[in-house]
């Protein structure tokens, strides 16, 4: 007998798990994940963009029964989940799995959230697919090793439509069969170009939601007998093959089922304290820790920051671009500009994204300033390191560096920090008992006897 390929393993794994075989603190650290994403999307329900993007999809098939997160609207199933993945994601905020360099949550929560209201599931059962999304979309971005960026693909887009089709099949309640073919269907529907950082076009801010719209439209056909190709991930013309060229003999296709129910890969996604880039972390943090030691930002001569060479493309060219942001999304793929903000205001907050700030000045003066090298001792994609080197006019030489970026596994944010985070971000949307009352629900998941009160309560 041949040995199951990827698909097929995934496939199987989703059929079997459980929520007994979902270690506790793996099921209450996913519904503070859910909780992060919650937040960000009331927060960004507020922007101008958000509107469009919700006027957008209810254009195309009006109301439904799928709750939008932060607007007193529903939609129908697929186009409730293309919104909801947008304003989890729209404000850069999310979660990011580092080795697969992806946000998970912003497409394996709204293809739950849809999926478990098509098929009347439990809290248990959604948070387990949520769960199950996360671990997919996690490995499938690990196993290329950092290479999608460099050859123009968002992982999260591309990776999100695999782990989102398993969502789909397994709240469906599909057999293992029937979870590879949608797989298999998915293949042809990943999409996610990295072609916004030219411009800071809104274009990445749909990728997750599209990436459940394609899981969940895989995942049904799938269900109807659709055949899908049998070896999406390793085939000739397969996910790696197709999508990185070259670059996939590098990959490690190993990864994207080693230690599958015993290695949780969501207890090493980060959430981020910086609504920026996550390549972007590590130098902010680095900038945050210099500050008090420079009296008159006027004095600083120069600024280096030392990146891993895998995220130059992303966050450091092209250099004119980057050191004057256009609009918020240049801004916070920058990092002259979070340097730069982050030393000026001391703080990298949603604030800083704010038209005001990226015009100021004094803070595009600064940016100037700041160039960029490849870091030779970083640890990317593991760890997001970062180092920034600022030179003065006295000839004063000031350091710091950060080896592990924090929100990484090994300095993760608490669950208490979390909650603080929400609060941050629902507060700028909602009033005080509006935010209580969505936290007290999203972290009641696992009881709730059908996902409709979570679709109704998320509404603004």
């Amino acid at each position: 007998m041949s040995t199951p390929n990827i698909a097929q393993q995934l496939a199987q794994f989703a059929a079997d798990l459980s929520w007994d075989s979902i270690p506790a603190d793996v099921r209450i650290r996913a519904s503070h994940h859910i909780l992060d994403a919650v937040g960000i999307a009331m927060a960004a329900g507020k922007q101008d963009f958000a509107q469009r993007a919700f006027n957008a999809m209810a254009s195309l098939s009006g109301p439904g029964d799928v709750g939008v997160i932060g607007m007193p609207a529903s939609l129908m199933p697929r186009d409730a989940a293309v919104i909801n993945g947008f304003l989890c994601h729209s404000l850069d905020f999310d979660d990011t799995h580092q080795g697969g360099i992806v946000h998970p949550t912003s497409s394996a929560f709204p293809a739950a959230l849809s999926s478990a209201m098509m098929n009347q599931a439990t809290g248990q059962q959604l948070l387990v697919a949520y769960i199950l999304g996360v671990e997919v979309a996690a490995r499938l971005g690990a196993v290329a090793q950092g290479g999608f960026h460099q050859v123009g693909f968002h992982p999260t887009g591309v990776a999100g439509a695999f782990s989102s089709a398993i969502v789909a099949a397994k709240l469906s309640g599909m057999p293992a069969q029937e979870t590879a073919h949608a797989q298999g269907i998915a293949l042809s529907m990943a999409s996610g170009s990295m072609e916004f950082l030219e411009d800071g076009a809104w274009n990445k801010r749909l990728h997750p939601g599209w990436a459940a719209h394609a899981g969940m439209t895989a995942a049904a056909l799938a269900k109807q007998g659709f055949c899908g190709a049998t070896s999406p991930y390793e085939g000739r013309f397969g996910f790696y093959n197709a999508y990185l060229g070259a670059l996939s003999e590098a990959c490690d296709l190993s990864l994207a089922t080693s230690g599958l129910g015993k290695t949780w890969e969501l207890m090493s996604t980060a959430i981020k304290p910086f609504p920026a880039c996550h390549f972007t972390h590590a130098a902010i943090d680095s900038a945050l820790a210099l500050r008090d030691n420079i009296s008159n930002l006027n004095e600083v001569e120069s600024i280096v920051a030392k990146v891993p060479e895998g995220v130059i493309k992303t966050v450091c060219e092209p250099e004119a671009n980057k050191k004057r942001p256009a609009n918020s999304y240049d801004a916070q793929f920058s990092i002259p500009y979070t340097i730069a903000a982050a030393l000026i205001s001391g703080n990298f907050s949603l604030a800083e994204l704010e038209d005001n700030m990226i015009q100021n000045p004094e803070i595009l003066a600064l940016a100037e300033k700041v160039s960029y090298q490849a870091d030779p001792d970083s640890t990317f994609p593991r760890y997001y390191t970062g180092e920034v080197i600022i030179k003065t006019h006295s000839g004063q030489t000031l350091k710091h560096r950060e080896e592990i970026n924090r929100g990484a596994a090994e300095r993760p944010l608490s669950n208490e920090e979390i909650i603080e985070k929400f609060r941050a971000n629902a507060a700028t949307a909602a009033t005080k008992e509006r935010v209580d009352a969505v936290e007290k629900l999203v972290l009641s998941i696992p009881f709730l006897e059908t996902a409709k009160p979570l679709s109704q309560g998320l509404r603004g």
